[in-house]
């Protein structure tokens, strides 16, 4: 599938390189400006929907409440969610950062594998989310670096010190942390410029018969869920994974993903896509597990970036979680 060629943003104060998981909506884009003129396509539209349109993290009700908040304006002033946009409009959208003013300092141990002056590399486990949002303030990754850091990155502000990418909640991990705004910047711009190299293992369901492939198929919010993503071609972002096989079984298969873009939830939606669900993935399998698991089979198994100051290329790789071994040690025991 091509990605499609629609509204587009065209300004941005940040977090252009954005490829994080299970965004929040109130923490979603927090800081930016969005601005987006309206093209005869869009006339006629309702204020808020045209809004909710801009970004694939935005909902209608959250376009409601920006609006309500005052942080749109249209050709400099204020105007209502039921407005009809006429075409040559420009519609400005600023952000609110969330009223947080401190996280909590918290003794959580950490998986380090790499760290110098400039960043740190973490082997996120399973259950652990990467920083707080509404409703979990404690017990993130953010928590457990404030504690071990002295020194992070403030380009993302007091919620998401150092934080230049995220995993999600129940995928266990590789993530690269930033003790500096330089390093920050470096490490975002290689992530935008998609070179930074990122390979996940993941156990699906079904046999997946090709030896591997291409998914070439754009993201976006699913407009029957809000909650989930899906392969859509209205208000999506190019999405691209390629995977191969690394072992089949009766009823899964073993894949090894790499990821050329990192958009919400994209291994699980393509592999969803293709019939094959990430195993253990209540959203976009089935409900029910015949494993058992408590989250979705899916390990970042290798991250490699330039060094933002050395411009060293460098590459770490950490072993998938003892359950995960566990869970495929006892599917090939069941083919014997």
């Amino acid at each position: 599938m091509n990605r499609n060629k629609g509204t587009e943003e065209i300004r941005e104060t940040s977090d252009e390189f954005r490829e994080w998981d299970d965004e929040p909506e109130e923490l979603s884009g927090a800081g930016q400006e969005l601005e987006q003129g309206v093209t005869g396509e869009a006339k006629g539209q309702r204020l808020d929907v045209f809004i909710a349109g801009l970004d694939p993290d935005f909902s209608r009700t959250r376009a409601q409440k920006l609006v309500e908040i005052g942080a749109v304006t249209v050709n400099g002033g204020v105007a209502k969610s039921n407005y009809k946009v006429r075409e040559g409009d420009r519609v400005l959208v600023k952000i609110p950062v969330p009223e947080l003013q401190e996280v909590a300092v918290e003794n959580i141990p950490l998986d380090i594998v790499y760290e110098d002056s400039d960043l740190l590399v973490v082997n996120k486990p399973q259950g652990m989310v990467v920083h707080p949002a509404a409703g979990n303030y404690s017990g993130t990754l953010v928590n457990a670096l404030l504690y071990h850091c002295d020194d992070l990155s403030g380009i993302n502000g007091v919620i998401r010190p150092g934080i230049v990418h995220r995993i999600d909640k129940d995928t266990s991990g590789l993530l690269v942390v930033a003790k500096n705004d330089r390093a920050h910047l470096s490490l975002a711009d290689q992530l935008k410029e998609h070179s930074v190299s990122r390979k996940y293992i993941a156990l699906v369901k079904g046999v997946v018969k090709e030896p591997g492939g291409i998914v070439d198929a754009p993201l976006g919010r699913d407009p029957r869920d809000r909650k989930k993503m899906a392969v859509v071609t209205r208000n999506s972002k190019n999405a691209v994974t390629k995977y191969r096989v690394l072992e089949r079984f009766e009823h899964y298969t073993l894949v090894e993903c790499h990821l050329e873009t990192g958009r919400t939830h994209q291994i699980r939606v393509h592999m969803a896509y293709l019939g094959h669900p990430v195993a253990g993935d209540p959203v976009y399998g089935p409900k029910k597990d015949a494993l058992g698991l408590k989250g979705q089979a899916l390990h970042a198994l290798l991250l490699g970036f330039r060094h933002p100051v050395t411009g060293q290329f460098m590459e770490f790789q950490a072993d998938i979680p003892p359950y995960f071994e566990e869970l495929i040690a006892g599917l090939r025991a069941q083919e014997k």
